[in-house]
């Protein structure tokens, strides 16, 4: 008859593109006329893998997969071979060729190996690249992230949450005070989330550097009160800080004088004369820190005092222990104080709770939750009256 028949048809194209050396629309024709193994053996000969894998995408069979494997296997073309051996739940071969990739700057065959372990469920794969992860074989350990992200991948969250104090450690050690609140904080939602509870080293050192975050935020905002009594509980932890103990105690000095806690100023001074210290701070105040130490001056704003929100009992505002009942208590997370019953709100993003009046006034300035970092505005809080979910004291551990 006079009518072309459609797999004719594609052929006639299929010739043509061959002509043109157009591997690529040829490998395509074969796969609609439902040809793959004729495709495959194409791609094979001019090394059009990729551009077959590409095309025969999410219609492809396990052995499909498995083919295209074996021959980026053949090729020594690591990544692709893992990603395929992945794709046909050959978990052992993917990990062997992901191990096996040199290390790159985006680390896809790291980020590639922990999605097929936590794919496989098999101990004996888990210890594998963990023992890679630490450099047990060659020497180099790598970056801690891809342990927590294996640990995360596994739901292995306790693991997970030991993983993310080292790093957040690391990342304070060097002076990188946001990463290092950022991973705990994440790390901390993640825990809620699983009902898991929260390592009490974990909740304290979020709570030291987000002090630390505030102290940025009201400075910059002209509130030298609230940075000062940020910069004093700072200042009493600054052995975590060890990149920046001289300028963290330079500016409690100057923040504390300058918002009438003279004695804690005083203290701090005092502190900068140790001889490790001394020569390192700034020559523009070391003259008035001296003759601070000389002539001291004790006077000290007394502390305004709040309820705990669990008992009642009347105690500085950024006092976090309740002497009364000796509950933890909760912190605002625009000011570092204790949270009162009366004045509770949470962010709508991380539901971490502040003081609802202190947080509209930050929300004056600021355009995001200093916890999470998402964008917000005082529209977006709502005033809770019931805050009894809050206060729970279980969900850390003690």
């Amino acid at each position: 008859s006079d009518i072309v028949q459609p797999e004719t048809l594609s052929t006639i194209c299929y010739r043509f593109f061959l002509r043109l050396n157009d591997y690529g629309s040829a490998i395509q024709f074969l796969v609609m006329s439902k040809c793959n193994d004729e495709a495959f053996q194409l791609a094979q000969q001019h090394s059009q893998m990729e551009v077959y894998a590409d095309i025969i995408g999410s219609d492809a069979t396990m052995e499909d997969y498995q083919s295209i494997a074996l021959y980026f296997e053949g090729e020594k073309k690591h990544l692709q071979a893992g990603k395929f051996f992945q794709l046909c739940g050959q978990h052992s071969r993917a990990l062997k060729h992901f191990l096996r990739c040199p290390n790159t700057d985006d680390n896809l065959a790291i980020e590639m190996a922990i999605e097929t372990v936590g794919q496989a469920k098999d101990e004996a794969l888990t210890n594998q690249l963990i023992d890679y992860l630490m450099g047990e074989s060659d020497g180099m350990p790598k970056d801690a992230k891809y342990l927590f992200r294996l640990y995360m991948a596994l739901k292995q969250y306790r693991e997970a949450a030991r993983t993310a104090i080292i790093i957040a450690r690391e990342e304070q050690s060097a002076g990188n005070y946001r990463n290092a609140h950022d991973v705990l904080f994440s790390m901390y939602t993640e825990l809620q989330t699983q009902k898991i509870k929260i390592p009490s080293e974990m909740a304290t050192n979020l709570m030291i550097l987000h002090s630390y975050i505030l102290v940025k935020i009201h400075v910059k905002r002209g509130d030298h009160l609230k940075g000062a009594r940020m910069l004093i509980r700072v200042s009493n932890n600054i052995s975590k800080f060890p990149s920046h103990i001289v300028p963290i105690l330079t500016s409690a000095v100057i923040e504390c004088h300058r918002a009438g806690l003279k004695n804690s100023s005083f203290s701090f001074a005092a502190l900068l004369m140790r001889p490790e210290y001394r020569n390192k701070i700034d020559g523009k105040y070391k003259k008035k820190i001296e003759a601070m130490v000389r002539r001291p001056d004790t006077s000290e704003l007394e502390e305004e005092t709040s309820p705990c929100p669990y008992c009642g009992f009347q105690l500085p505002e950024c006092e976090l222990l309740c002497p009364g009942c000796k509950n933890n208590m909760p912190y605002c997370i625009a000011t570092g104080r204790h949270m009162v019953k009366e004045d509770w709100t949470v962010c709508p993003h991380c539901d971490f709770p502040a003081l609802h009046s202190e947080f509209l006034v930050l929300l004056e300035t600021e355009s995001a939750c200093p916890m999470c970092s998402e964008s917000l505005n005082a529209s977006h809080l709502k005033k809770i009256t019931d805050c009894a979910n809050y206060l729970q004291p279980d969900q850390v551990e003690q």
